[in-house]
C-alpha cells in the first residue's frame, strides 16, 4: 500500500526547472520522483567529500608530492 503523501509547492528558475525536466526524461522519472530523491539524500546528510567538490583540481599544482622529502621540513626531525 503506497504511502500518502503531502503535495508540497515551490519555484525554480527556469534553467533549473529545464535541468530537472532533461533528467526526468533521461531516468523515466517524474519531476517529483527527482525531488523526492534529491531532499531525502540531502535529509541523510548525504555530502560529497571536499575531494569530489573539487574534482580536477587536486593534484592540479606543482611542488613537491610529500612536503616530508623537502630538507627544509625534515631539519631537526626526531629531535
Amino acid at each position: 500500500m503506497p504511502r500518502p503523501m503531502r503535495t508540497v509547492s515551490f519555484k525554480l528558475p527556469e534553467e533549473l526547472d529545464d535541468a530537472l525536466e532533461r533528467v526526468a526524461r533521461e531516468r523515466n522519472a517524474s519531476k517529483s520522483e527527482l525531488a523526492r530523491e534529491a531532499l531525502e539524500a540531502l535529509a541523510k546528510g548525504m555530502r560529497r567529500s571536499v575531494t569530489a567538490v573539487a574534482g580536477k583540481l587536486v593534484g592540479s599544482l606543482g611542488g613537491p608530492r610529500d612536503l616530508s622529502t623537502h630538507r627544509r621540513h625534515m631539519t631537526r626531525y626526531g629531535k
